[in-house]
């Protein structure tokens, strides 16, 4: 078994705030330490299961030099090996590689989401995202460049937001472990981390050991993805070929599968 885990940090138990999620802000060191120890309990449930090999992905863009790395390294867990600076979405040798299943760790619920924690879609600038013309968020976005590669998405930690989305999403079968659950966009009531800790261990022990029936995630193609844009400007930072302008603050594209279009939106 060889599985990927890709971390994020808004759905971390404890996070509830910009600040321990921005590089420069005055908690940002308390929550790379909580998101450091929750990749450490998920590496520990996969090497109790017995997988033999672990890739963790840093995919966190906290802003400058700290976008992508985030962890910190002298305190992670021996045992598997760990990915720092390459931007969102873009590292995939392990699914190219043929990687079993990957793991969502401290993921968050896309915007508009009622009591999501932190949540949004991909930038404050995005309003709304759309794939095939339904509503999609990160998990959305992750699972598809996942499923592009035949690997499916087996465990998605975060709130409770998160985690409803992650089943509305990927299917009923995907295991979820929820670690707060919001009162507001910027409040929550939370696991203590070390009890979230032990759950997220128990869980990627089990999904590694007794793998779920869930497919990869393939959106229909050809596929057509979209961004709203909170304000008209945005939009300037996307129009490249390929990339169609639908009016003063969308932007469209279409192509034969998921990951032709994202990687014409997305250029990395």
């Amino acid at each position: 078994m060889q599985l990927m885990i890709w971390v994020d940090a808004e759905g971390i138990s404890g996070v509830t705030s910009w600040e321990q999620v921005l590089a420069g802000r005055s908690r940002y060191d308390e929550g790379r330490r909580l998101i450091t120890q929750e990749v450490n309990a998920a590496v520990r449930g996969v090497k109790a299961a017995g997988a033999d090999k672990i890739v963790v992905v840093d995919s966190h863009g906290a802003g400058g030099e700290h976008s992508f790395r985030n962890l910190i390294p002298e305190l992670l867990e021996p045992g598997a090996e760990y990915v720092f600076g390459v931007p969102w979405t873009t590292y995939t040798l392990p699914l190219e590689q043929g990687c079993d299943g990957v793991v969502f760790l401290g993921f968050h619920a896309k915007s508009g989401t009622p009591n999501g924690v932190l949540s949004h879609t991909v930038s404050e600038s995005w309003l709304n995202f759309f794939i095939n013309g339904e509503p999609a968020g990160e998990i959305a976005i992750c699972a598809g460049v996942c499923g592009h590669f035949g690997v499916p998405v087996l465990l998605v930690t975060g709130d409770e937001a998160t985690c409803k989305e992650a089943k509305e999403t990927l299917g009923e079968e995907v295991k979820t472990i929820c670690v707060k659950e919001g009162i507001s966009r910027f409040s929550a009531r939370c696991l203590a981390p070390q009890e979230g800790w032990s759950l997220i261990e128990r869980a990627v022990a089990e999904v590694v050991g007794h793998p779920p029936e869930v497919s990869p995630f393939r959106p229909s193609e050809p596929t057509t993805i979209r961004i709203e844009f909170t304000t008209p400007e945005h939009v300037r930072n996307y129009l490249q070929e390929g990339v169609c302008q639908v009016d003063e603050r969308t932007v469209e594209v279409t192509a034969g599968n998921f990951y032709a279009a994202w990687r014409i939106l997305w250029r990395r």
